[in-house]
């Protein structure tokens, strides 16, 4: 065997040398998302390990890095340091760009040798002129150790909607107030604008029609009771789109017609409890909405919009309770069971994390001034209203979110800030806005979500800009996402133009990790992509569920029909969110919709001269930077400490423990000298000590989460590559 290794170690030199050349070259097409990864210099090649965020404002991020520089044929030292940079995330394809980097530290603490020492501008150079590639999910997990806090917001509502209980099959008919009509022209008929269903009245019978293009119903008024009905008027039935899919449902489901927030839990017939595993929980498996009963205070509950609201009896009343303050037996759900997916709206849990901290990271884009453009259509001569508490007024009489500060005009479209001297225009990109203003929106406003659109920086071409999932009307409230401010917006009616704003309620609204929140209405959607899809009524121009982003938001996701109206009853769609249950599709990117594509600037419009790092897949994710300045591994279950060029392995948990009893001795051995000393210097050391126990047991419990959140950002990264790889190449576009 020996005589064959000189050959072995050759053949793998130059298999390493060309995989390390494939890497290279792969780096100008693909996307290095493996850490630790490697910048070549002038003088060595720097190793750089995943970075540590310390805060994230906007897209500009501050974080500390492990690394090691070596020069040819030398010993790598180990250093860190500190830096800001700005971020490029793309959420299809989980990927974030940290780039512009400023080195504002750097330390070598296993030496304080002078010509380590000259290094540091070699490192502020290299970093200077590169750029990293990482995972949007290894961001986000590492972000569970970083200082920012979360604050809820305390002025979304929280009010239940009605809440009606219906033992059949049945879908809710939601008019946004009382029904109002316009008429089809060259038709007999008027539509229904206030409803995001088909509801059709003929003038002259005066009955209504509704439909989802497989079922009609009829009705003497628009507000019901509706009935099935085998013969709709011919002429009805021909203006039908061609397209028209079919619901798949077997039996017409029963129609409950509301005109005020509202939320209808339907279930197969009588509700069928269940126990999940502990006994703790029961829930109702023969519907589409969790519903939930504690067994310890026989408390029902149910989780609406994100919202979790609880009662003894359906007729209510139903009291809203906070994320945080749920029984403990809703954190013990277990991750595999049937309820599993509602994990996401319990404060605490892995998923619930997961999602809070999702709403930190802007997704972000560059927009080309010259290739992007705006039309607002008003109905009549712009009509503005004022938001109390504010200097900002915005447009009421159209489906645009157009406002007026201090007689400038500002709109956005598609997360996207435009600025015009008129509120006519013309529109151009903007590239600042009146932040502070703007920032005094409250939600009782359906102009709020624009709060969450940003301009981070811009050059003569190019305007970066980014937004949060509150544009989506997806909200962080106590340690859970919820979906709407809970307010009612009034719509806007005028010269037979309806604009509706953005309800949190009447859509079977729920979210999961996988694909964000869901939009639908209940066992059949066939009623809503008929209403949302057939144009027949609608003036020109007439987007009417397009008003403030739609009227489906979905954080960063969506929108996402899971539910076809091919249901069977009791599968775990809605009531666990499991992934194997969904249709999987991916995260959306509102920057490439099929509409805003063509606004994103090229790549000779953004490129700068940074050389991308190379992920090098043959050194472990294993180094750490403390907040001193110390490099550790994590090997093994064990922490070592870089010190004078070797590893050290720190104490171990016994070791410590005999530690903190000598400690402990020596505080009490102060503690009996008290009497003979000056009380004060006694009182000094003993906090002295307790201050050093302290930081020594804060430090290790940091770097554990560090390492924890490190791990966690790599499976989630793995389970989305596996995900993407089911998500067939087309999916079907819903919405606008």
């Amino acid at each position: 065997m020996k005589l064959f290794l000189p050959f072995i170690t050759a053949f793998r030199v130059l298999i390493l040398s060309s995989l390390c050349l494939c890497l290279c070259l792969c780096s100008f097409f693909s996307k290095a998302i493996e850490w630790p990864q490697q910048v070549k210099t002038n003088q060595g090649t720097l190793i750089v390990y995943q970075p540590q965020p310390e805060k994230l404002n906007g897209n500009t991020l501050t974080a500390r890095a492990a690394m090691s520089f070596s020069l040819s044929g030398n010993d790598a030292v180990f250093g860190v340091f500190w830096f800001r940079a700005k971020l490029d995330t793309d959420r299809e394809n989980d990927t974030v760009t940290v780039r512009n980097m400023t080195v504002t530290d750097v330390r070598w603490p296993e030496s304080k040798d002078a010509g380590e020492q000259k290094f540091t501008a070699v490192v502020n150079e290299a970093i200077k002129a590169s750029q990293f590639e990482t995972s949007l999910s290894q961001l986000t997990a590492s972000l569970e150790s970083a200082e920012a806090a979360e604050q809820s917001l305390t002025q979304l509502k929280t009010d239940p909607p009605t809440i009606i209980f219906k033992e059949q099959l049945s879908v809710l008919l939601s008019f946004d107030g009382e029904p109002k009509f316009s008429k089809v022209e060259n038709s007999q008929y008027e539509r229904a604008l206030n409803t995001a269903m088909t509801v059709i009245k003929d003038s002259k019978s005066k009955l209504c029609y509704l439909t989802d293009g497989q079922f009609w119903y009829q009705a003497k008024q628009a507000k019901g009771p509706y009935e099935f009905t085998q013969t709709p008027p011919t002429e009805l039935v021909k203006m039908l789109p061609k397209d028209t899919e079919s619901s798949g449902l077997s039996a017409p489901p029963a129609i409950v017609v509301a005109t005020k927030p509202t939320e209808l839990i339907a279930t197969d017939g009588a509700a069928k409890w269940k126990s999940l595993t502990g006994g703790e929980l029961m829930y109702v498996f023969n519907t589409e909405t969790p519903w939930l009963r504690e067994m310890q205070t026989n408390n029902m509950y149910v989780l609406l919009s994100g919202r979790w609201y609880r009662a003894k009896q359906q007729t209510g009343p139903w009291t809203f309770v906070r994320g945080d303050e749920l029984p403990e037996s809703f954190a013990n759900i277990p991750p595999e069971s049937d309820l599993a997916g509602l994990r996401v709206s319990v404060a605490g849990t892995e998923e619930a994390d997961e999602a809070v901290l999702d709403a930190k990271v802007p997704q972000t884009a560059a927009i080309s001034r010259k290739d992007t453009s705006l039309t607002v259509y008003y109905d009549g001569k712009p009509k503005f209203e004022r938001i109390p508490g504010t200097q900002v007024s915005y447009a009421i009489n159209t489906d645009a979110q157009v406002l007026q500060i201090k007689g400038k005009y500002y709109a956005v479209d598609n997360a996207v800030w435009f600025k015009a001297n008129s509120a006519q225009g013309p529109w151009l990109v903007a590239d600042s806005i009146p932040k502070d203003d703007i920032a005094k929106i409250p939600p009782s406003s359906p102009v709020y979500n624009v709060t969450y659109v940003e301009i981070y920086e811009s050059t003569p071409e190019v305007v970066y800009v980014g937004y949060y999932p509150g544009y989506m009307w997806s909200y962080p409230y106590y340690g859970v996402p919820v979906y709407g401010t809970g307010w009612y917006y009034p719509p806007y009616w005028g010269g037979g133009y309806y604009y509706p704003r953005p309800p949190t309620w009447g859509f079977n609204i729920g979210y999961n990790n996988w694909t964000g929140w869901s939009f639908g209405l209940s066992w059949s959607n066939g009623f809503l992509n008929l209403g949302m899809n057939w144009h027949v009524g609608w003036p020109t121009n007439y987007r009417p569920y397009h008003c403030c982003n739609g009227w489906y938001g979905g954080g960063y996701r969506g929108p996402v029909f899971i539910n076809n109206g091919n249901i069977n009853i009791g599968n775990k769609i809605n009531i666990g969110h499991k992934p194997g249950h969904l249709n999987k599709q991916p995260r959306h990117n509102i920057y490439k919709r099929a509409k805003s594509k063509s606004r994103l600037a090229s790549k000779q419009q953004v490129k700068r001269d940074l050389k991308t790092a190379i992920s090098q897949r043959d050194k472990a994710n294993n180094v750490f930077a403390d907040k001193n300045g110390n490099v550790l591994k994590h090997d093994a279950d064990k922490w070592q400490q870089r010190v004078e060029g070797k590893w050290q392995t720190l104490p171990s948990d016994k070791q410590q423990q005999i530690k903190d009893r000598a400690q402990n001795i020596d505080r009490q051995q102060v503690q009996n000298k008290l009497q003979n000393i000056d009380k004060s210097k006694a009182k000094q050391a003993l906090q002295q000590r307790q201050h050093m126990q302290n930081r020594q047991q804060n430090r290790m419990q940091q770097l554990n989460r560090a390492n924890r959140a490190r791990q966690q950002g790599m499976q989630r990264q793995q389970m989305r590559r596996n995900t993407q790889r089911q998500i067939p190449r087309q999916m079907p576009n819903r919405g606008h």
